[in-house]
């Protein structure tokens, strides 16, 4: 057996980790991070991820990326820098399992929708619904809501995008209200940046989701690789593997290019990474959290070239016609559900209209918005086709 790795001492040390809000045993066999990341596989939402699509619905192919497909991308991602900088991978492999866990149905679309029926009642943000899920919504446990996670991987979930207030203590942007109450019971400290390997699972999630967008986005015949060619860095990529590989067939030339960019992403990552860390010369975590300022980033060339590429997969992906009338589509679908059961809490299933008590409050909302929100793509159109006059096809 291989001795046990050293992890820096900036990283997140397991058995230093500030515990769990409701206090369990130490496990023989396992790191508290361990436990984190098995909890999270182990769940219901965690498997639902596998109907769950990004921007395609789950039928129209069965290459294109899932939610769950994405998330053990990231993971990978994630642990193989935790790795090289010497993190714990265990806490990365755990956020970046976690990140997702809250989105709804149909990808963006679909939580837009829900966000748009839920304007009145607080709106539906799904960063909150993850933390909903991983403190409250899951019910696996005999003494306690939730999986009760480690006080590092539910900070590094709710700071996924940064603090959440600022130093002076304003709301960078709207703290969810559920986020705002858990801190008040157990300080997640949300003015400061998340710890170091959450930090990586953050940028790892970029890393993925721009890359398999590349590579879902030419199999879906959205773009065409000649497009690609004014975007900085992922032009140059295709480039240079057909200089390298003249006779390369195109399904081989997407698979190199977008492996190389993932490279390059990650490489760019660690050089810039170790240099901060170099310069800042952090002692604990807690001195990563105190930085003020990302201690994981990628260079200033490379957060060009990223931006770049989001503006290119915005303008000739999500916003294609073939997408834009499917993203319609299903948007019908969240909505005619949303309507059917808050009107009428009694279709909810046993077990979640018991709590509906005010049909047509926020109460009954929140829990219509849970339940939908919680739906794959196919079982939410399997029920929108149970309505009464649902024109909605599959």
């Amino acid at each position: 057996m291989s001795a046990p790795r050293v992890l820096a001492p900036y990283a997140s040390h397991p058995e230093e980790s500030r515990g769990r809000l409701y206090p369990q045993e130490v496990s023989a066999t396992r790191t508290a991070f361990q436990r984190d990341r098995d909890r999270v596989i182990h769940s219901t939402a965690f498997r639902r991820l596998q109907y769950k699509t990004q921007v395609f619905v789950y039928h129209e192919g069965d290459h294109y990326r899932t939610r769950l497909t994405h998330s053990i991308e990231v993971a990978q991602i994630a642990r193989s820098v935790a790795r090289a900088l010497d993190l714990d991978e265990d806490l990365a492999e755990a956020i970046a399992l976690a990140h997702d866990l809250g989105h709804t149905p149909f990808g963006h679309g679909g939580e837009a929708a829900l966000d748009a029926a839920m304007a009145p009642f607080g709106g539906f943000d799904h960063n909150e619904q993850t933390f909903r899920i991983l403190t409250d919504l899951e019910r696996r446990y005999a003494a306690f809501d939730g999986l009760n996670l480690t006080w590092e991987t539910l900070e590094g979930t709710v700071k996924h995008n940064g603090p959440l207030i600022d130093g002076a203590g304003a709301a960078a942007s709207n703290v969810p209200e559920s986020v705002a109450a858990f801190s008040e019971r157990w300080d997640l400290e949300l003015s400061s940046y998340a710890g170091p390997e959450a930090q990586v699972a953050a940028l790892a999630d970029d890393i993925a989701y721009n890359n398999h967008d590349i590579d879902d986005g030419l199999r879906a015949g959205l773009f065409a690789v000649a497009d690609l060619d004014a975007v900085p860095l992922v032009g140059a990529m295709f480039a240079e593997v057909r200089r390298s590989y003249p006779e390369i067939d195109e399904a081989r030339l997407i698979k190199e290019a977008v492996r190389r960019l993932i490279d390059r992403m990650v490489n760019d990552l660690l050089a810039e990474t170790r240099g901060r860390l170099a310069e800042a010369g952090p002692k604990s975590a807690e001195d990563i959290r105190a930085l003020g300022v990302p201690a994981v980033a990628f260079s200033e060339e490379m957060g060009k070239n990223g931006r770049a590429l989001k503006d290119f997969l915005f303008e000739r992906m999500y916003r294609h016609d073939k997408v834009n009338r499917k993203t319609d589509q299903v948007q019908e679908v969240v909505r005619t559900l949303f309507a059917h059961y808050l009107a009428n809490p009694e279709a909810l299933p046993a077990g979640w209209h018991a709590g509906a008590s005010d049909a047509g409050g926020r109460r009954a909302a929140r829990l219509v918005a849970d339940y939908i929100a919680g739906m794959t793509d196919r079982f939410a159109l399997k029920e929108c086709s149970k309505l009464p006059s649902s024109g909605t096809n599959e």
